[in-house]
């Protein structure tokens, strides 16, 4: 399998990775940063109140405060009263949008719905509820994946942004993309708002109990399933032919019994303008089953195998074809449905 190739990263990415990397304090902050993750209580449901919401003031706020400053000490030299004024009224609105900002975030209850499934090397969306007792409406929410370390210096925040009503609910989705297969903890999410002014960053985190289960990615194209195996105690032991897709299924004949007809193959035929419809066999079924076996994906990586057999289920499913799973240490009867797919794709996520 072709690995692809990532795409560069933009000129200002690439100066916040180096700065990153050259940081002396970086491993500092990395070890706090796990340490204060690991503080925060595992649940998927949560809400915000002064313990938990934190604010402090954004580049443009420290720079309001350096020109309040400059403004007060200009108007005490030149005695100006508009020079109070200004630098007063200034100031009073910069405390006002504190006290905004910061009750724009407390009071919301941030709630996480189970993650479904996902293949890796896609981006699986997590759907976060926000609601809100409050009379008037909250405004600019954005919800992220909390990224440290090496996810932090590859990619800046993908921010999701909402607004949520009053008295109401909101909800929006978080993308989150894991590099390996198997069962994951949803990684810890930040919510902030900069609501009114842009002057003061409100922020919590938040570390959710789900799981998430990441399906390895198929190969592709994807390869001819394997011959069937001859059925234990079944009539006869001729060899099935290689044809491209397994012996159990052939075209269809006047006659044949409407159960016998593959509907998903048949749908697929419709929808590409042709007629061609496919039967199962019902001889041959009964004497030969489809094994999906680890063993007999022919490929040196033992990665490039799970993918391959993720393939042939997938390709099985398709044709509604009966198949088995062979693993170190699990096998899966032959059966067919989204029940028997389920089940073939978390071993091999598992394994």
């Amino acid at each position: 399998m072709e690995s692809a190739t990532p795409p560069p990263l933009p000129p200002l990415a690439r100066w916040r990775s180096l700065a990153a990397t050259l940081n002396p304090f970086a491993p500092l902050r990395r070890r706090f940063q796990r340490w204060w993750q690991a503080r925060l209580p595992l649940s998927d449901t949560l809400s915000l109140t002064q313990r938990n919401v934190y604010i402090l003031p954004t580049g443009s706020g420290w720079m309001l405060a350096l020109t309040l400053i400059v403004l007060l000490i200009a108007s005490i030299n030149y005695q100006l009263n508009l020079g109070y004024l200004l630098t007063f009224l200034l100031a009073g609105s910069a405390v006002i949008g504190m006290h905004i900002c910061h009750a724009n975030l407390r009071g919301l209850t941030l709630h996480l719905k189970a993650p479904e499934p996902h293949f890796m090397g896609s981006s699986t969306a997590f759907d976060i509820q926000l609601s809100s007792e409050r009379k008037t409406p909250r405004y600019g929410i954005a919800l992220s994946v909390h990224g440290t370390g090496k996810e932090a210096q590859k990619e800046p925040h993908h921010w999701a942004w909402t607004d949520v009503p009053a008295q109401g609910q909101s909800s929006v989705q978080v993308a989150f993309k894991p590099e390996r297969r198997g069962l994951h903890r949803v990684p810890t999410l930040t919510a902030e708002t900069r609501f009114p002014l842009g002057t003061f960053r409100v922020w919590t985190y938040w570390r959710p109990a789900a799981q998430v289960l990441v399906y390895p990615a198929p190969e592709t194209p994807t390869p001819p399933l394997p011959s069937g195996e001859p059925r234990a105690g079944g009539a006869g032991n001729t060899p099935t032919q290689g044809i491209g897709e397994f012996d159990g299924v052939r075209a269809y004949r006047r006659g044949d019994p409407l159960k016998l007809v593959v509907w998903k193959k048949a749908a697929k035929s419709l929808a590409t303008g042709t007629d061609d419809l496919v039967s199962r066999d019902a001889q041959q079924a009964q004497r030969h089953e489809l094994w999906l076996d680890l063993a007999r994906a022919s490929l040196p990586d033992h990665e490039a195998r799970i993918s391959r057999l993720t393939a042939w289920v997938l390709q099985a499913d398709r044709l509604g074809l009966d198949y088995g799973l062979r693993l170190p240490g699990v096998e899966i009867a032959p059966d067919t449905g989204a029940a028997h797919r389920r089940n073939c794709l978390e071993a091999l996520a598992l394994c």
